[in-house]
């Protein structure tokens, strides 16, 4: 074999195996409004992110894409037409011992599922009638508009599904998977353990007090700094100095993290609901410096300019400003993992008020706030697509003006 090409295949491999998403399936019966969740922090080393509607198929569907990847060929978390959402993660201890190659082709299993599946019984017929090996090691999360909210984890030769309406599976009524599986070996071949009890201890504290629904997952948990090993929340230990006073912390195992790319929610609708009222939430770009958008199928491809592809950006507007206001956050040049593992918590939260996060949450509230009384207003009057179509032009106005006052970014 060339020594070249064995080089690039090590250096793809290296890269493609640091991916560490973050994931849940929930379902309604436990949530503030009744209404199953589904939700992905995505950490990858493709960091241009999107949204992209497609009418290509049986159903429409939408959902977050790479930027680079101007076909659509894979998404990576998306609902369709039908209330059918979908999300994965990779796991990393399913084929223990199994040297088949695998092909990576996650993003198009979902895309084909998006596509044609309608329910979360239709999923797992077609994960069912996958070719063995699948060549795949992948948890993949679903919801759909009659209630269903399912985990599967798939390896080269079968799956095995959880259930989240199933209190014997998920008392609490969620499933948690970071990068590994629970029917897969476990020790130093899989990785996200810390993240996910972080996470676990998350969501049971919002079980307790009623706050379990799409803003506090996309607020709380995705822009979370909270630690469950160190027992420290980066946000309380640091809130409370002066802005313009460069600190520096050690950043690992968070759950949002320095290759996180997007973070996103599916908000899917009771059994009773029209499957039109399902909302993909969506911080395109780096999760600490983006902003939540939803986004509803009803309008199509008339969804906020601000997440679509910009020809001369190469990537999505929101993206783009995420990535370059990311740049104070992790400002160190020099190192290995200086770059990777140091983070200037000062420009995220201060004592003034003027960190990053502080500044897009204020914004981001009357995001939730106006959207949720569209959404109450649409399920009780109708949802006009003209009506979706208008919202969708303020929320894109909104989001520029709030990027350009806060930063002086052009949108």
């Amino acid at each position: 074999m060339n020594k070249t090409f064995i080089i690039i295949a090590f250096i793809f491999s290296s890269i493609t195996s640091t991916e560490a998403c973050t994931t849940a399936v929930i379902s309604g019966k436990y949530t503030k409004d009744g209404r199953p969740l589904l939700y992905k922090n995505r950490d990858t080393w493709a960091i241009n992110n999107r949204i992209m509607y497609f009418n290509d198929a049986k159903y429409e569907y939408m959902g977050l894409v790479n930027s680079k990847d101007s076909l659509g060929k894979s998404l990576w978390i998306g609902m369709n037409e039908m209330g059918f959402s979908i999300m994965n993660s990779a796991s990393y201890n399913l084929n223990i011992g199994d040297t088949t190659k695998l092909n990576g082709l996650e993003g198009r299993i979902m895309k084909h599922a998006l596509a044609t599946c309608a329910t979360v019984k239709e999923f797992e017929e077609y994960l069912a009638s996958l070719e063995k090996p699948t060549r795949l090691e992948a948890n993949f999360g679903v919801i759909d508009a009659n209630g269903g909210a399912m985990l599967f984890e798939l390896n080269n030769q079968k799956f095995v599904k959880f259930d989240a309406n199933d209190p014997t599976v998920a008392p609490y009524g969620y499933i948690l998977r970071t990068n590994y599986s629970f029917t897969g070996s476990f020790g130093e071949e899989s990785s996200g353990y810390i993240r996910q009890n972080t996470v676990d201890d998350l969501f049971y504290d919002a079980l307790s007090t009623n706050s379990f629904d799409a803003q506090f997952i996309m607020q709380d948990v995705t822009r979370g700094l909270k630690h469950s090993l160190l027992k420290t929340d980066l946000y309380l230990e640091y809130g409370g100095i002066p802005e313009n006073t460069d600190t520096y912390t050690f950043f690992h195992d968070f759950i949002p993290r320095q290759s996180s790319s997007s973070a996103c929610v599916v908000q899917g609708v009771k059994s009773d609901e029209n499957p039109k009222f399902t909302t993909l939430w969506s911080a395109v770009g780096f999760p600490l410096t983006s902003i939540v958008i939803p986004t509803w199928l009803k309008a199509k491809n008339d969804f906020p300019d601000v997440l679509k592809i910009d020809k001369e950006l190469n990537d999505s507007p929101i993206c783009d400003a995420a990535l370059k206001l990311k740049k104070e956050v992790f400002p160190i040049r020099w190192g290995k993992f200086a770059t990777k593992f140091y983070i200037n918590i000062n420009s995220i939260v201060n004592a003034d008020k003027t960190g990053i996060r502080q500044k897009i949450k204020v914004d981001e509230d009357i995001i939730f706030l106006e959207s949720n009384m569209k959404l109450e207003k649409w399920r009780s009057d109708g949802m006009g697509q003209n009506d979706v179509i208008e919202f969708n032009k303020w929320l894109n106005d909104f989001v520029i003006q709030s990027y350009k006052k806060n930063f002086n970014l052009n949108l």
